[in-house]
């Protein structure tokens, strides 16, 4: 008998560490088989909710947020590259240049998670930032992503272009701050055991293990 895991995964699209958390969950929960049957939502997160339209370069941004010189985030980008290619998320070296705000695409998450297409929806972000270099703030290209993941162009043109949503996302992002989550990935099992960072497969797989036999 399987047993049930709701999965909360609290990220941003501009987290490359949560790319690799998702993948290396994925990872695990493939290895672990029919003994699990996940239900995973992604719950949002804005790593620079105060960042402008227009974005900021990346080189700038890391250096004033976390004092990181150039030639130490170079280091950083490889090993991020490389954890990456470990667990199938590709990671396309020179073409991510700005850190974007992330507000609509949470928005749109939100409501493809009533279209049941929000993995879908998450996935083709994550690969549309980090793989494509593309600016996940804009609402064209939003759209364009939601079409291809078989979500309505027209309906996510009609979510973009209203204010829908905005609030659900508000308050959801309240909820975990105030619950301790100040950092993401942040991988939250059947609402009570946190799982923190972008873990390898195997440390996924082993704290899986671990809370199916509490039960």
């Amino acid at each position: 008998m399987s047993t049930p895991l709701r999965i909360d995964f609290v990220s941003d699209v501009s987290c490359p560490w949560c790319a690799i958390g998702l993948h290396s969950l994925e990872t695990a929960l493939n290895r672990l088989g029919s003994t699990v049957k996940a239900d995973i939502h992604f719950q949002p997160f804005e790593l620079n909710p105060a960042m402008g339209p227009e974005g900021q370069d990346i080189t700038e941004h890391i250096q004033q947020k976390y004092g990181a010189t150039p030639a130490q985030q170079e280091q950083s980008r490889e090993m991020i590259r490389q954890r990456g290619a470990d667990v199938g998320f590709e990671f396309a070296l020179g073409a991510r240049t700005r850190i974007y705000n992330t507000f609509d695409a949470h928005r749109l998450l939100h409501w493809a998670g009533e279209q049941g297409k929000q993995s879908e929806l998450k996935h083709a972000l994550l690969s549309t930032y980090f793989t494509k270099g593309e600016d996940p703030s804009n609402r064209d290209i939003l759209i364009r992503v939601a079409g291809e993941v078989g979500l309505g162009q027209e309906a996510a043109t009609e979510v973009l272009s209203s204010n829908r949503y905005a609030e659900e996302v508000r308050e959801a992002e309240r909820f975990y701050q105030r619950n301790g989550i100040h950092s993401v990935p942040a991988i939250i099992i059947n609402e009570r055991h946190l799982i923190s960072g972008g873990q390898p497969p195997e440390a996924f797989e082993q704290a899986l293990k671990q809370i199916v036999a509490m039960k």
